[in-house]
């Protein structure tokens, strides 16, 4: 059952980051063409709510997403079974939790 789980947590949290890596891509494309700095960048994401949930909804869709990813990896290559496969991915899903809320975190609040 639990491998039902993380098969619909997945491809759930793939349906989640594919708008907004398009959305990503779309912004940088237009930062780029207008020319914009990073400091004109960061002048306009800084105090924005918006983006704040933009970028905090990818950071929790991608450190799901890749931590269930990683598991899979490790329970085919390296045979880790059991607790230490979850704690393993637990732990990388709340590393990744952690450093992209802080770079979320850098860039909107001010």
């Amino acid at each position: 059952m639990l491998e039902l789980r993380l098969y619909m947590a997945q491809r759930i949290t793939a349906l989640i980051m594919a708008p907004l890596v398009i959305g990503h891509i779309a912004v940088m494309i237009y930062a780029v063409q207008g020319g914009l700095s990073a400091g004109e960048i960061l002048g306009r994401t800084q105090g924005s709510l918006s983006w704040a949930l933009f970028y905090g909804s990818f950071v929790v869709a991608v450190s799901i997403h890749g931590a269930i990813g990683v598991r899979t990896v490790l329970s085919e290559w390296a045979g880790l079974r059991g607790g230490v496969l979850n704690g393993v991915c637990l732990a990388l899903c709340a590393l990744l939790l952690v450093m992209g809320g802080r770079a979320v975190m850098a860039v909107t609040m001010t």
